[in-house]
């Protein structure tokens, strides 16, 4: 199994995002081969919360062309982690929600 380091990528912070803050849901880039039990445990070792679910989503990458040469921008995995109502928000999004 990898640490929770390596499965939590980094947070993904956009306009639509931000609003789910207020509900306790917060999205994250994981690694593409993390299935739902190993991004739970990992948010709950890193950040110290009670997870009530995990919902996950693979977009593939784009394709992009430079002259005739055609390539792809790499696949990412996205997971929406609600926390359960009684558990403490994280801290490194707290001010960012108002």
């Amino acid at each position: 199994m990898k640490a929770p380091q390596q499965i939590i990528k980094k947070p993904v912070l956009t306009e639509r995002t931000y609003d789910l803050i207020s509900e306790k849901k917060y999205v994250f880039e994981v690694d593409i081969k993390a299935n739902k039990t190993e991004i739970k445990d990992a948010v709950q070792e890193i950040f110290g919360v009670q997870v009530e679910k995990v919902n996950t989503l693979r977009t593939p990458g784009k394709l992009k062309r430079q002259g005739v040469h055609i390539g792809r921008r790499p696949e990412v995995k996205k997971a929406y982690v609600q926390l359960s109502a009684d558990s403490k928000s994280i801290e490194f999004f707290d001010g960012m929600a108002q």
